[in-house]
């Protein structure tokens, strides 16, 4: 593959919304690695599409430990591209990472305690060669871990310069408060909270969006198009190149049932008559929240990372679009 040069215009076309209270503005589109990066998958196509994300204006790229497959093997993947094509770029990136599942074996290789976080960042940054994360997360709540133990790894994290920031992931709005409850305390806010929400995943809208609003946390929402469902992918049958027909992949052919598949080409055809695709309709949905700084989209080719973008043309609802959907979804 050639040299990369960045896009002169690539801050042109990205919207950037301010990550709660912070100073921290994220593209409203960001690039998930959770899959299409891993070792079984093509290293330049990854690449490519890293390459085009980042041309468009898309300065936000989220990992996990265990993204792959196998676990750990995007961060290294990553790790590659960033020494190919942006070891110039590094101050204009947002990295994040993430712990809280099983990643080796043993009783230290999963979950929320303060040695399990702390080696995993470790073992990221190693991976990914780089000295330091921009936001480090906790993966999931840990049920017997003191939530006090999981966010002083997270403040220590920040402490020892290996994060900048820290934040959680599908913590409930209770434990939510808690946690950023016991952040402050520390002295190291909270930034973020990365949920799934999707018009088929709305559980945020009982009560967590409201306590991220109150308590000046920012939202990325993982799973915005429910694992490709609300795409045009699955309107006729499923591709043979489509992430329900990948053996490792969480969407399985058993869920895109014929009451799914209706409801996906209600929302199809009203998304054509907003002028969109239904990727972009879907990723609109999300937007309109005033808590969500941004979707964490995922991408198996630049094209699809390119529509994503294309969202932003159109960002608004009128009344009776909002309306139509919720009757389509209660189908």
């Amino acid at each position: 593959m050639a040299s990369y040069h960045a896009s002169e215009k690539r801050y042109s076309s990205m919207l950037y919304n301010r990550c709660g209270r912070s100073g921290i503005q994220l593209p409203a589109i960001s690039l998930g690695l959770w899959h299409n990066f891993g070792g079984v998958d093509v290293f330049e196509n990854g690449r490519a599409t890293i390459r085009r994300a980042f041309d468009l204006g898309i300065t936000h790229f989220d990992l996990a430990n265990n993204y792959g497959p196998p676990p750990g093997s995007a961060e290294e993947s990553f790790g590659r591209i960033l020494s190919k094509d942006f070891s110039s770029h590094r101050d204009e990136l947002i990295i994040s990472t993430k712990a809280g599942y099983d990643m080796w074996p043993g009783p230290y290789g999963e979950w929320g305690s303060r040695k399990y976080l702390l080696a995993s960042l470790d073992q990221s940054l190693r991976r990914m060669g780089i000295e330091y994360v921009d936001i480090f997360y906790h993966h999931r709540p840990d049920p017997k871990t003191p939530l006090e133990e999981t966010m002083g790894a997270l403040d220590r994290a920040v402490r020892s310069g290996k994060a900048l920031y820290v934040g959680i992931s599908n913590y409930p709005a209770e434990l939510t408060k808690q946690a950023a409850e016991i952040l402050r305390h520390l002295g190291t806010p909270c930034l973020i909270h990365q949920p799934k929400f999707s018009m088929l995943e709305r559980w945020i809208e009982s009560g967590l969006l409201n306590v991220l609003g109150g308590e000046g946390i920012g939202c990325i929402a993982f799973s915005p198009l429910a694992q490709g469902l609300l795409t045009d992918r699955y309107l006729n049958g499923i591709p043979s190149d489509s992430r329900a027909s990948k053996p490792h992949g969480f969407l399985r052919p058993e869920q895109i049932t014929e009451p799914l598949v209706r409801k996906i080409r209600g929302l199809h055809e009203l998304a054509k008559r907003r002028g969109q695709t239904l990727a972009q309709m879907a990723l609109a949905w999300d937007l309109r929240h005033p808590e969500v700084t941004s979707v964490l989209i995922g991408a198996s080719r630049s094209a699809q990372v390119e529509d994503a973008v294309g969202a932003l043309q159109r960002l608004s609802f009128e009344k009776g679009e909002l309306n139509e959907i919720e009757k389509i979804l209660a189908g």
